[in-house]
C-alpha cells in the first residue's frame, strides 16, 4: 500500500529539515537528538500500562499472543519458551517492523537489530520480536535487497538465482526450491573466506520461498551473532495470514463481525484512502491493492473489492467473496496474503502494539490508524476508539536510527571483537550523530514536500488525521 522511497541520488532537503519535521510529527523525539542513542533506544522500548481497555482490544491481543506462541513453536522453540514470548508481549507490546525481509547481516537490517537490542537489554527483555513483509520483490538490477549480501568485499547472490528468477519475482511466492549459495558475478559459490564461513552457518536445506529461507537463515545466525539472553522471533505475512484467519473464524472478533461484515466498514476506509490521496497526504497510503494480495506462482497480484468480492485482473481470473469464512479459507490455503494495512490492523492497531519503523512508516502508519478510526466509527465501537486514542507513542522512529557507512557488518563485528563492544560504542553516540545524514529521508520527494509543508505552516495540525500522529 505505501509507496517506496525515491531511488534518485539527488537530495531534496537538508538533515536539519528532516530533524525538524520528525520532531514536529513526533514531539517526544525532540529532546533526544543530542542525547545518547542508548537513551533513545531505552525510551522507545519503555511501555507503561494501558490506561484504557476495550473488549475488542483485549480479544485482539489474546489472538496476537496465540500467534506469537505459534510462530515461536514453528521456529523450533519449546512450549515454555513459546509461552514466555506470549507473556512478554503482554508486558511489553513492542514490534520492530522497520527492516524488510533481509538477511541478518545485510547492513539495513543489522544496525536496526543492533539498535533494538540496546532497547531490549535496557529493560531486561528476552525476546526481539519482528515483523517483515513477504510480498516485496527481488531487485536484480541494483543488487540490493532480499536476494543480495555484500561480504568479503563482494556482492553475492544469496541463492544463486538467474536474472529470470529475480526480475519482478516476489520473495513470498511458494515456487521453490531456494538454497543458500552465495554466488558472485562469475557464478562461483562462496568465493571468499568470509562467504565460506557464512555459508557453513546458514541452513543446508531447500525452502519453498525466499522469504522462508531468509527467515530460517536469520534464526540460525541470531544465536551465533547476538547475545543468547535475547531470542529472535520473526513474524511474516504467512504468520499474519493465519492470525487474520483466526480472527475471521471467531464470531466475537471485530474483524469477523465488522471488517468482513456488511461492507460498510471497508467501503468507508477505501473512500477515505481516496480522499487522502486527493489532499495534502497524497501518496502516503495508496490503493495498491484492496486489503489483500493474490499470491501466484511468481508474483503477487493486486485485488479490487467489487460488489462484495475481491477480484484480480482479467489475466488472473481469481476472485473470492469478501466474507469471514471465504477469506479465512483463502488465507489458510495461501491463495491470498494480507496487505500492509491489513497486517498492521491485526498485529498493532487493534491489539495496541507499538511498532518501530522507518522514514515512510512514521507517516503512513498514523494515517492507517486514522483510517481504522473511520471504520470503527462506522461500527460504533466507542470503547475501542477510546482505547486507540489513549495509546502512547503507538508508532516511533526505530529503523535507520543507527546508520553506518560500513557495507560489511560481519567485518566490523569481527574487528570490534563481537556485539558487546559495538553496543557500547554506538550507545554512546548522540542520536543526531548515529543517524548520519538521513539520506533516505532527504532523497525522498514525498518527504521533501512534507518538510516544506511543515516549514511553511501549511500542514493542517487541526485536521482529523493529525491527532493520530500524537498517540
Amino acid at each position: 500500500m505505501p509507496g517506496s522511497a525515491s531511488g534518485s541520488s539527488e537530495a531534496f532537503c537538508s538533515p536539519a529539515d528532516v530533524r525538524r519535521s520528525l520532531s514536529y510529527l513526533m514531539p517526544y523525539l525532540d529532546p533526544y537528538w543530542d542525547r545518547p542513542l542508548g537513551a533513545y533506544a531505552s525510551e522507545v522500548y519503555r511501555v507503561e500500562r494501558f490506561h484504557t481497555e476495550s473488549a475488542t482490544r483485549m480479544h485482539a491481543r489474546s489472538l496476537l499472543r496465540i500467534c506469537f506462541e505459534r510462530a515461536a513453536r514453528r521456529s523450533g522453540y519449546a512450549d515454555e519458551q513459546a509461552r514466555a514470548a506470549g507473556r512478554e508481549l503482554l508486558a511489553s507490546p513492542v514490534l520492530q517492523t522497520g527492516p524488510h525481509c533481509l538477511l541478518l547481516l545485510e547492513p539495513d537490517a543489522f544496525y536496526t537489530h543492533l539498535f533494538s537490542l540496546m532497547g531490549l537489554m535496557a529493560h531486561s527483555r528476552n525476546w526481539h520480536i519482528t515483523y517483515s513483509v513477504s510480498t516485496s520483490s527481488f531487485n536484480e538490477r541494483a543488487k540490493k535487497g532480499p536476494g543480495w549480501l555484500r561480504i568479503g568485499g563482494e556482492t553475492l547472490n544469496l541463492f544463486g538465482l538467474p536474472r529470470s528468477r529475480m526480475d519482478g519475482g516476489s520473495i513470498g511466492c511458494l515456487n521453490g526450491s531456494y538454497r543458500y549459495a552465495l554466488t558472485n558475478a562469475k557464478r562461483q559459490t562462496a568465493p571468499n573466506p568470509s562467504a565460506i564461513r557464512l555459508l557453513a552457518e546458514l541452513p543446508d536445506a531447500e525452502f519453498r520461498s525466499a522469504a522462508e529461507a531468509i527467515k530460517a537463515g536469520n534464526h540460525a545466525l541470531w544465536g551465533r551473532v547476538f547475545p543468547p539472553s535475547v531470542k529472535l522471533l520473526q513474524l511474516d505475512d504467512f504468520d499474519v495470514a493465519d492470525l487474520i484467519a483466526d480472527h475471521l473464524e471467531d464470531s466475537s472478533s471485530w474483524m469477523a463481525t465488522q471488517f468482513a461484515g456488511d461492507g460498510t466498514v471497508v467501503k468507508s476506509i477505501l473512500t477515505v484512502i481516496d480522499q487522502l490521496n486527493a489532499g495534502s497526504w497524497a501518496g502516503w497510503v495508496r490503493r495498491t491493492t484492496d486489503f489483500f494480495w493474490r499470491l501466484e506462482k511468481h508474483r503477487v497480484v493486486p485485488l479490487r473489492l467489487v460488489a462484495g468480492r475481491l477480484r484480480a485482473d482479467k489475466a488472473s481470473h481469481f476472485e473470492v467473496e469478501f466474507s469471514p469464512s471465504r477469506l479465512a479459507a483463502a488465507l489458510r490455503a495461501r491463495a491470498i496474503l494480507p496487505s500492509l494495512f491489513t497486517a498492521f490492523l491485526v498485529i498493532s492497531i487493534l491489539p495496541g502494539t507499538r511498532v518501530l519503523g522507518g522514514c515512510r512508516q512514521v507517516v503512513y502508519y498514523p494515517l492507517m490508524r486514522y483510517l481504522t478510526s473511520i471504520g470503527i466509527q462506522q461500527s460504533d465501537d466507542v470503547d475501542l476508539l477510546a482505547a486507540m486514542s489513549a495509546d502512547e507513542r503507538s508508532s516511533v522512529w526505530g529503523h535507520r536510527v543507527l546508520l553506518r557507512a560500513e557495507p560489511d557488518p560481519l567485518h566490523e563485528m569481527e574487528a570490534a571483537g563481537g556485539i558487546p563492544p559495538l553496543l557500547s560504542k554506538y550507545a554512546d553516540l548522540a542520536l543526531s550523530e548515529s543517524s548520519g545524514d538521513l539520506v533516505r529521508f532527504r532523497r525522498d520527494r514525498m518527504w521533501s514536500r512534507l518538510a516544506s509543508a511543515i516549514a511553511n505552516g501549511t500542514l493542517d495540525r487541526v485536521s482529523n488525521e493529525w491527532k493520530w500522529f500524537r498517540c
